[in-house]
């Protein structure tokens, strides 16, 4: 089924307003009924007080989680940038990329629950610490499938973006079928301006398959988190010929509990080259934290978030599972290609298959 696209202008001056304005897609049926799993699970997700929220199981991971993008922010975003947010969730990265004193954002997720609670959050009327204070940039939010839609034609006049961020754990969501994860990549690559930069946080695939091997069954995992592959998956190899549709059951104790999929980060990569995005960095975060906590503003943002407990380089407040689960997911950067007067080569037709060795992927 097909959802029409409503273009409002009012959202460039005035911010969202109570409007639901959807992104056309279209879907195979199978991939549609899990992505729709996963839009109702986190629709479903109600927002928190801050003392329920701190009550959380994970609330030390998720203060770490929530470093980690601020660093990456902080880092890449400049004043007056245009922004784009894939699966930008419940709008809770809104006071990051305000403090970063961009000029535009346009947000988009596929749960319509969570769009809704970011508009509240950037109006004002959802969380306490949003209403300390008002957002400086207009912004513009849509429901939609962003691994699917054609966001060079929706957002025609919103592009080029400086920075696109994609931060979260959403983007292996894309990695069901070649033909979504193209479609993710095509759309980045359609809309960051030559020279622009693709921020994100997912999976960390090398780990995974890692503790799979290790793993006496199927299912590993500690007290706060557990992945389980199916039989499919009980000789623990995975063709290089097949690296798209490799999916496993998650659960995060206070979070997720949803179907994922594998993203072999050298074949995301291979990929990215494809659509013009060059790979600058990555690191899985336990390789993050040791790196930037050598830089003095960094450890003092994590202090302030909470993340330390009393500002000293270690990580006393989060737990030996917390930190464990962190290890599961990494940050990378890209870049765009070219200068302003290049043309992108999304706009250029279509590519042939993705060129991949014989035998088992090596996850290295």
């Amino acid at each position: 089924m097909k959802r029409g696209y409503v273009e409002d202008r009012s959202y460039r001056s005035s911010g969202p307003p109570h409007s639901k304005p959807r992104l056309s897609y279209d879907d195979d049926e199978g991939t549609r009924d899990v992505t729709q799993r996963v839009a109702d699970h986190y629709s479903a997700r109600a927002n928190r007080t801050l003392e329920e929220r701190e009550a959380s199981p994970i609330i030390h991971l998720k203060k770490l989680n929530n470093w980690i993008k601020s660093v990456l922010i902080q880092l890449y975003a400049r004043p007056g940038d245009a922004v784009l947010d894939l699966a930008c969730g419940k709008g809770g990265d809104l006071i990051k990329w305000d403090k970063a004193r961009i000029g535009y954002y346009v947000g988009i997720d596929i749960a319509e629950g969570s769009i809704e609670d970011c508009r509240a959050r950037y109006n004002g009327e959802a969380d306490q610490q949003m209403r300390r204070k008002k957002i400086g940039f207009p912004a513009r939010l849509f429901c939609g499938d962003c691994f699917e839609a054609r966001l060079d034609q929706i957002l025609a006049d919103d592009s080029p973006f400086d920075l696109c961020s994609c931060q979260q754990f959403a983007l292996h969501y894309s990695w069901s079928t070649e033909t979504r994860a193209r479609r993710a990549l095509e759309n980045v690559s359609a809309l960051l301006r030559p020279g622009g930069t693709f921020i994100g946080t997912m999976p960390d695939a090398n780990v995974i398959i890692k503790k799979l091997r290790e793993a006496e069954g199927l299912r590993f995992g500690n007290d706060v988190y557990s992945i389980c592959f199916d039989d499919a998956y009980r000789h623990k190899k995975f063709p290089s010929s097949s690296p798209f549709g490799i999916k496993y059951q998650f659960h995060l104790e206070d979070a997720v509990d949803c179907p994922e999929w594998i993203v072999p980060f050298h074949v995301f990569k291979s990929l990215a080259e494809e659509y013009d995005l060059e790979l600058i960095f990555v690191k899985n975060f336990h390789e993050f934290v040791d790196d930037f906590l050598k830089r003095p503003e960094f450890v003092d943002l994590m202090r302030r978030l909470g993340a330390l407990g009393d500002g000293s380089q270690d990580r006393s407040t989060l737990s030996a599972v917390e930190w464990e689960a962190s290890y599961l997911y990494l940050a990378f950067v890209l870049r765009k290609r070219g200068n302003s007067e290049s043309t992108t080569r999304s706009s250029r037709g279509g590519r042939g298959q993705t060129q991949i060795s014989k035998g088992d992927v090596t996850f290295v």
